[in-house]
């Protein structure tokens, strides 16, 4: 299994090795080494390619193991040699493109809060300036797929992207992410809050991750609650970004940059509160797990594994527009015992999300693609992954 250290699915990556090691599975990290550092921003999408071209220098090494496992597109210099490779897609770049409109096509409210967001300088411009690394990558990520013995799906949403894009089905396997063990603990004695609305996840540094994620359907679903309490625990570098949403909003609480293994006690009192996943794209969506785990019910769009696992008006809410979202957030904080019979029910939605689960499918398929290639002498085929 390959896994790039500075990329964002390091987190499922650790997980994945971590669970097939308890299985007796053999996992080995590689990481590449060599940055094009100085490439123009039109070229960017292309040195992150042959950013993974560098691990060539372990190809020895590599081409011990009985299969190669990478994020998209990273196995790419290894489709030329015998080793089975699987690309494991937990996104893709097609599907962040295609979701993420141009600022001015955004509703009306929703254009306003990018007009204060560059006003205040917290962004320097409406829309990239070239969507050509982008592409690149999306360009790439097929030719990898195609060529792949094996794609990993992390939702049906990424199986279907995948499928639409020309990948034979019978090579695409659907394997839901997991989250970390530590999400499952017994609950941490504290007192329950009056219901806040969560955000929980990723909010993006620039223009584009912030439209991705829903920086400005957050704002003004938050903005629609004035005297609601909200706890945002959000990933961003943006500092101007940081320093504005602490006072954006009456009654805000905020976490920025929370150590992983920590959220859960920051959530634990919030068992019961509203979680609102405002991606435009999600390919798996692991905050909406990790916030169902703590029983926070769902607000979603049709992002990511959420319409695989939420069912409307019993574990959460499933929305086309911030509206509804609105609409179905008064709906419960209204009602304190639909609230408690949905928050118990998200719970046990998550549980279907253990380590132990993805294990388990990833185990299955490595046997899969050993048992085609039809190698006899070696018994313990599906024992050794690299990554």
């Amino acid at each position: 299994m390959h896994v790039g250290v500075h990329t964002g699915a390091a987190q499922i990556n650790r997980l994945m090795a971590s669970a097939l090691a308890k299985n007796n599975i053999e996992v080995r990290n590689f990481y590449p080494s060599t940055q094009l550092t100085d490439a123009p921003i039109h070229l960017k999408g292309l040195a992150n390619i042959l950013f993974f071209y560098s691990l060539l220098e372990h190809k020895e090494a590599m081409l011990r193991y009985d299969i190669i496992q990478g994020t998209t597109y990273t196995p790419l210099p290894f489709l030329a040699f015998k080793v089975p490779v699987i690309c494991h897609f937990g996104s893709t770049a097609r599907g962040y493109i295609t979701s993420t409109p141009r600022t001015a096509d955004l509703p009306e409210p929703e254009r306003e809060v990018f007009k204060e967001l560059q006003r205040l300088d917290i962004i320097p411009e409406f829309d990239l300036k070239t969507m050509r690394p982008m592409e690149d990558i999306a360009d790439i990520e097929v030719l990898a797929a195609s060529r792949a013995t094996a794609c990993i799906a992390t939702s049906k949403k990424v199986h279907d992207e995948l499928a639409e894009e020309g990948i034979d089905t019978e090579r695409i396997h659907t394997i839901h992410n997991a989250i970390e063990d530590y999400w499952f603990d017994p609950p941490r004695p504290a007192a329950i809050e009056p219901p806040h609305l969560v955000f929980l996840g990723r909010l993006g540094n620039d223009v584009f991750t912030l439209k991705l994620k829903g920086l400005s359907r957050l704002v003004n679903f938050y903005n629609a609650f004035p005297e609601v309490p909200k706890t945002t625990v959000c990933m961003t570098t943006n500092r101007k970004l940081k320093d504005w949403l602490r006072v954006a909003f009456p009654k805000h609480y905020m976490y920025v940059n929370l150590r992983k293994d920590l959220i859960p006690g920051a959530l634990a009192p919030l068992y019961g509160s509203i979680l609102f996943l405002s991606s435009r794209y999600e390919g798996f969506s692991l905050s909406l797990v990790e916030g169902m785990s703590q029983g926070l019910v769902p607000i979603a769009f049709a992002v990511g594994v959420a319409p695989e696992i939420i069912r409307d008006g019993e574990n959460g809410f499933l929305v086309t527009s911030v509206e509804q979202a609105v609409g179905r957030a008064q709906e419960l904080l209204a009602d304190e015992e639909k609230r408690a019979s949905m928050a118990e029910a998200a719970k046990q939605t998550s549980s279907q999300f253990r380590s132990a689960h993805i294990a388990d499918n990833l185990q299955s398929l490595y046997r899969k693609i050993q048992g085609e290639r039809s190698r006899p002498n070696k018994p313990d085929d599906a024992k050794r992954a690299v990554s």
